[in-house]
């Protein structure tokens, strides 16, 4: 960090103890200098920027009210984890942040005593939040357990699972909606902060304890009060279903209001119970292009910060995600039968233009994934023919309805599966390690893998010609920058393609890892295919392999166990073929942060790798 930055304060803190002797008014200088170190440091390493930023205020007052970590606190999904991070012993790290061997883009427990959750998915918060608060009441231990989760974290099942278990429980849970999409309108101002630190006072509090036990006595007078209060309160603020829950609700406040949050989690820090603290906050605050615009902040690569996000250097690639978007809009005009869902990932799916152009069949529904597999199913029981665009990490969330909802019945729903593999700086939280494996174990699915950007468009477009369920896996990225045809053909359906005739060695590719397997097969004057279809697999020109071939060789970036290779084994085995196959793909670990290809190479899914392991075999 630069002296121009001139961190007096935030040079002095390096935990949370560090940060608990300064002086409370002290507080708001600080909270400008971490700002300012996030946006040098961010600025200079990519990450997930106006969150962070606007989580700056909260994550000062957390720490500086609560006792971390023999408090615990969770952060829901970890995008606006980075402050934490710099409070809690980390501030000389920040530069590694996301690259191989340095800080982790998400809170991880191998890292820090202060993480005491790892996270990356969204909406589990508030479910680890109380089982921290159980154990802490089983264990005789006065210590508080709080969740900080953001409102389209709210909107999935699990946090709703986990808001109406814990309500009703005993115990010192702290609930933080951290609620940074809604502007702060005129009631959210100085009456409104006034109001939650009221409601977070003793007088309220006291008051509502002791006359609950006196109006005990009298059934139909607590009733009247019970209702009164919630008539005042609900007058003020949207605190009933909360309430209801079995929270006691105070908010909404200025998030980023350092006096206003400071007073008042030092006053629910003193209640008991479950209690839910509704904050608002500005995405980007005290950057104004963040701030201005949100979604393009949300996750940056480097730059300047006097200058903004540019352009940047772009690969002239098109990326399998622009691939699949504009194949879906293209399919969307030919078949008005084509609708699309996503669970809250337009940007990252590809879908900016398809909402556009198709608006009345476009659904987002949320951070929802296992709604929006079964809403596919509902769609298709009625003639549509709906698109799951998803991550191949989020697609996990949704199994038993890919399984229940969509195969057992086998209808027609095609999965675009995104961020297939290693997904590099996301790290092992968002890589889709395991899909090959859990998609060719599913009765009726057929399961697909491009091997460039070209074979994707018409791979999807065979996918969706399918009567069926059926995915197509393709990575984060570009591939070769193959010319892509603007028309759709269909594949031959379950045929793989020899595309280099060789000698003793077979190479069995599956997906992208082709082009590695090409450049090794071209050293070895090996036979190398492009199998393209897991399920079906191509059991004939499998066996044909194994007749002509002393070894086997099959490549593919996932898990190897339950995987392509493993597949080619099963049809070997069940014609009783002894044939030796080498299989390679990733190992029986998870595949921490980096560049992708950096991360391929370790895993030996690169030319070299091939080779290598190739050579070794055979001694």
């Amino acid at each position: 960090m630069s002296e121009m930055m001139n961190n007096r304060l935030l040079d002095r803190v390096d935990t949370p103890a560090d940060l608990r002797k300064l002086d409370r008014r002290q507080l708001p200088q600080l909270a400008d200098e971490l700002r300012a170190f996030l946006l040098d440091s961010i600025s200079r390493t990519g990450g997930h920027f106006a969150s962070n930023l606007g989580a700056v205020e909260l994550t000062v007052a957390l720490h500086y009210v609560f006792d971390t970590p023999h408090d615990r606190l969770v952060w829901d999904v970890g995008h606006q984890s980075y402050p934490h991070k710099v409070l809690t012993g980390r501030k000389g790290r920040m530069g590694s942040m996301r690259k191989k061997g340095g800080l982790a883009g998400f809170p991880k427990r191998e890292e820090s005593e202060y993480d005491t959750f790892g996270v990356g998915h969204s909406s589990t918060s508030i479910g680890a939040a109380l089982g921290f608060a159980e154990a802490a009441k089983l264990a005789g231990e006065d210590r508080h357990a709080i969740a900080v989760i953001g409102d389209g974290s709210m909107t999935a099942g699990q946090a709703i699972e986990a808001l109406f278990n814990a309500g009703h429980r005993d115990v010192n849970l702290l609930v933080i909606l951290n609620d940074n999409e809604m502007s702060i309108s005129p009631n959210v101002g100085a009456f409104n902060n006034y109001l939650a630190k009221l409601l977070s006072g003793k007088f309220y509090n006291g008051f509502r304890n002791a006359s609950g036990k006196m109006l005990d006595v009298v059934p139909t007078l607590k009733e009247l009060a019970r209702r009164g209060e919630e008539s005042v309160k609900g007058f003020f603020t949207p605190a009933s279903f909360f309430e209801e829950l079995g929270f006691n609700y105070i908010g909404p406040i200025d998030g980023n209001n350092l006096d206003t949050l400071v007073a008042t989690l030092s006053n629910i820090k003193k209640l008991s119970g479950p209690q839910f603290l509704h904050i608002v906050t500005k995405k980007g605050h005290g950057y104004k292009l963040a701030v201005d615009d949100p979604v393009k902040y949300h996750a940056v690569t480097p730059f300047t910060p006097e200058n903004g996000m540019t352009g940047g250097k772009s690969s002239g690639k098109v990326s399998f995600t622009q691939v699949f978007g504009d194949w879906l809009c293209d399919m969307a005009a030919q078949d008005e039968r084509l609708v699309a869902i996503t669970p809250a990932m337009r940007e990252g799916s590809g879908l900016v233009r398809f909402e556009k152009e198709f608006p009345s069949r476009y659904f987002d529904v949320g951070i929802a994934e296992q709604h929006a597999v079964t809403f596919a199913a509902g769609l298709a029981c009625e003639g549509l023919k709906p698109v799951v665009a998803i991550y191949s990490t989020f697609l996990q969330r949704a199994y038993d309805q890919l399984v229940h909802d969509v195969a057992l019945q086998n209808l027609d729903v095609t999965f675009a599966i995104d961020r297939a593999g290693l997904v590099g700086a996301d790290g092992p939280t968002h890589a889709g390690s395991f899909d090959l494996s859990y998609l060719r174990c599913i009765p009726n699915m057929a399961v697909l893998a491009p091997a460039d950007e070209n074979e994707c468009r018409q791979m999807l477009y065979t996918a969706w010609q399918h009567s069926g369920p059926a995915a197509v896996r393709y990575p984060r990225g570009s591939g070769n920058g193959t010319t892509i045809e603007t028309t759709m053909s269909a594949l031959p359906w379950g045929k793989g393609e020899v595309r280099r005739k060789g000698s003793k060695i077979a190479i069995l590719a599956f997906g992208t890892v082709f082009d590695a397997a090409l450049a090794a097969g071209n050293v070895l004057d090996a036979t190398v295919v492009n199998m393209r279809f897991i399920k079906p697999l191509d059991s004939a020109l499998v066996l044909q392999l194994a007749v002509e071939h002393e070894l086997l060789v099959t490549v593919e970036e996932n898990a190897i166990m339950g995987g392509a290779g493993s597949a080619v084994l099963e049809a070997l085995a069940a014609v009783g073929i002894a044939k030796p196959v080498l299989q390679l793909g990733l190992p029986d670990c998870y595949v921490e942060h980096g560049e992708q290809k950096e991360l391929q190479a370790d895993c030996g899914l690169d030319a070299a790798g091939i080779e290598a392991a190739i050579r070794k075999r055979l001694g």
